[in-house]
């Protein structure tokens, strides 16, 4: 028989619960504020449902009503630079982190509601219905609530989705110096989110300060715990990490108070991560202002037993059996938070003079719709002290270089000078420059606060330096293997990341750069070698450079490790070896957006193409004889492409081709195409014509990798599909 001997994970978790000792000791200070913020916060929420009921909320209502222990018992003695994220149902993490910044961390039973938490209330409001005086301008709405002075990150619409942001931001707190700390908070559904668990995972391997504050309120839309996992304790998923846990009672806002206490004590001495359960339950359904129960999928007794439990009756009693507060006085609270909400209310609504009995929001508190599109992306002021340079102009000398080496030498110079910097990626710390050289002597020279070699989890790393990048004090450069890899990250390169900006009313900057690399034609088949220029071209949000040569890779890198907004960054492993040459110097220069470069001037049809594929153009061109201007984009987003020198081009010769490497399917020559027929259609003498790969993603096979991807024979074979097209004209 085998020997068998019983593991423990050595990590605590424990179930804490509240005495009356407890409530004896506390300071009654502490008890009146959370009181207060419990009255307040419900008081809003049955605000938002009336208002739902009325129609007047458009989207979503997700009542946070009965959950507001949690909230508040882990929120109240927080600090304003310490940050919180959470949910779509997040309206009381919000307003708890909101009220404990603008109350400095306590209130009155007497004098609840000053005029600046009227405003706070009234913003909130605001924002919730869309109004332009909302903390975003209206754009964030009911699941997108962000205040950065308060240290409320924007509550998040996908579940799981602000794990790893949170944890960034704890990252930035901890490089930074600081003993600050990071709340994200997630329902029980998000227990099972590998964003979550990917960012557990990062947390306790780099000692973080996240706290990971699970509000375990039994159901997702109407769907059980217990069906949703074998154990729904949730906590328990901390122990896989060795994060220590607590599993309190959600409506004991006091319970929350001392389990969240213990936690902070660790994560502000350094010791890495905190994972807290609380057992709450939403009075209401998902959404809107009826019971769980009017779908079915509850019970009405057991929402009458967990309404007996409500925490602001329970902190009601407390404070009333120790004499803190008299009945009196909790009801006075109640009709404070209440008055002011009809404030508030009153100030945003109207009787609607078009519909006898019925309610409007006043129609000059609407955002200006031709704002619609302001602050996708910054306006580029922060490139303005840069000196811009074009490579193929330099007169003097010339340094010769391998693509690869030029860019870490790059990330080299800009390290260097900009402390700010740090690089993140799997291996990108090993293998004297991870696996293609790219990050060469950067390890050795910057170590590994700076060079950090992640896990094999794009969604939590790469959400992680998003978390980062939010937070400003430090500029991430993620490096993704291949570019593949970007759909197991989708949901933070593009929901998060790509939106942040434009969805929090262009609060925030988000100074990242994401490297990646084309490897078609290296034989690793249909998971590893996309372009994925296409792909992001229709994604809000970024911007994009692709350089076919290392001068202009070194220019284009510098500017965007220099702008406030998200960069993708596109090399190709078909350059990586190549010969090649930069200009004698420091390499400071920037070629900035709108800089597309004619690489040959002609007059019968324009060639528009980027990274390897500007060569193979070149190529096809001298070998069919066709009088060719072929145009490197370099800059390849909507905002960044250089259409004033492609329109020129396009009038001069009223032919184009679009030439790219990949696969129809995700092409970017695909959305080029139609915006060229759009902007250019009257000076077309023919559909726009395109060489692309085919429609499947290249194979492994040697052969069949190189009948799915283009090079110069396809280039040739489309420069006389144009001429033949032209010429039948």
């Amino acid at each position: 028989m085998p020997r068998r001997r019983r593991l423990d994970t050595g990590t605590p978790w424990v179930e804490l619960r509240t005495t009356a000792a407890d409530w004896r000791a506390a300071d009654p200070a502490l008890l009146v504020t959370m009181l207060g913020q419990l009255h307040l916060i419900r008081a809003f929420e049955e605000s938002v449902l009336d208002l739902a009921a009325q129609g007047l909320v458009h989207g979503p209502a997700h009542s946070s009503i009965g959950q507001e222990g949690g909230a508040v018992g882990s929120i109240v003695t927080l600090r304003s630079s310490d940050a919180v994220n959470g949910s779509h149902r997040g309206h009381h993490q919000f307003l708890a982190k909101a009220i404990a910044h603008v109350s400095d961390g306590g209130l009155a039973l007497d004098a609840l509601v000053t005029a600046d938490l009227r405003a706070l209330l009234q913003r909130t409001l605001a924002e919730i219905l869309g109004l332009a005086e909302g903390f975003s301008g209206g754009r964030g709405g009911s699941m997108h609530l962000q205040w950065l002075e308060a240290g409320a990150l924007g509550t998040n619409a996908i579940v799981g989705g602000g794990a790893p942001l949170a944890t960034g931001n704890a990252w930035a707190q901890k490089h930074a110096g600081t003993t600050d700390v990071s709340i994200n908070y997630f329902g029980d559904g998000a227990s099972q989110i590998g964003s979550v668990l990917e960012s557990m995972n990062l947390a306790a391997t780099w000692r973080l300060p996240v706290m990971y504050f699970i509000e375990n309120n039994l159901y997702a839309v109407s769907t059980h715990a217990s069906e949703a996992s074998a154990d729904p304790r949730f906590s328990i998923r901390a122990q896989g990490f060795s994060i220590p846990a607590w599993r309190v009672d959600g409506m004991d806002p006091l319970a929350v108070h001392l389990a969240t206490q213990e936690a902070l004590a660790r994560m502000r001495a350094g010791e890495g991560p905190a994972v807290i359960e609380a057992e709450v339950y939403r009075f209401f359904h998902q959404n809107g202002p009826y019971p769980g129960s009017a779908f079915g999928y509850r019970t009405k007794q057991e929402e009458t037993e967990w309404r007996s439990r409500d925490p602001l009756e329970k902190t009601a009693r407390e404070l009333t059996a120790l004499g803190v507060a008299s009945p009196a006085e909790i009801e006075g609270v109640r009709e404070q938070a209440v008055s002011a909400m009809a404030d508030v209310v009153s100030a945003l609504i109207e009787d609607d003079p078009d519909s006898a009995g019925r309610s409007r929001i006043r129609p000059a508190l609407w955002p200006d719709p031709a704002h619609v599109d302001r602050g996708i992306r910054g306006d580029e002021s922060e490139l303005a002290r840069l000196v811009a340079a074009e490579p193929a102009v330099h007169a003097g000398e010339w340094r010769e270089v391998k693509f690869v080496d030029a860019v870490a030498e790059t990330m080299n110079r800009r390290m260097s000078e900009d402390p700010r910097i740090i690089v993140l990626g799997e291996d990108v710390h090993r293998l004297n420059g991870g696996t293609n050289g790219a990050t060469k002597g950067l390890a050795k020279a910057f170590g590994p606060d700076r060079i950090i070699g992640t896990p094999i989890s794009e969604n939590g790393f790469f959400g992680l330096a998003g978390g980062i990048a939010l937070d400003g004090r430090f500029r991430p450069v993620v490096e993704f293997m291949y570019p593949d890899f970007m759909w197991v990250a989708a949901d933070q390169v593009f929901n998060q990341v790509g939106k942040a900006r434009h969805m929090f009313g262009d609060n925030n900057r988000v100074p990242l750069v994401l490297r990646t690399k084309v490897a078609m034609g290296s034989g690793y088949g249909s998971q590893h070698l996309m372009d994925p220029a296409g792909i992001f071209a229709t994604s809000v949000g970024w911007r994009i450079v692709a350089a076919s040569s290392a001068a202009d890779y070194v220019g284009l890198m510098n500017a965007a490790l220099a702008l406030d907004d998200p960069v993708l960054v596109i090399e190709h492993v078909d350059l990586y070896g190549t010969a090649d040459r930069v200009p004698e110097g420091d390499l400071d220069y920037v070629i900035p957006p709108r800089s597309a470069a004619i690489r040959r001037a002609g007059e019968e049809v324009t060639v528009l193409t980027y990274l390897s594929m500007v060569g193979h153009s070149l190529e096809a061109v001298n070998q069919t004889g066709i009088d060719a201007e072929v145009i490197d984009l370099r800059w390849l987003d909507r905002a960044s492409l250089d259409w004033d020198t492609v329109g020129e081009s396009i009038r001069k010769t009223n032919n184009v081709l679009i030439v790219e490497q990949g696969s129809q399917g995700p092409s970017y020559g695909a959305w080029l195409s139609d915006e060229i027929q759009r902007r250019f259609f009257d000076w077309l003498d023919q559909p726009v014509q395109r060489v692309t790969g085919g429609e499947a993603s290249p194979s492994i096979s040697k052969v069949l990798e190189r009948a799915a991807i283009a090079r110069t024979e396809e280039v040739v074979r489309g420069l006389e599909r144009v001429r033949t097209e032209w010429g039948g004209r």
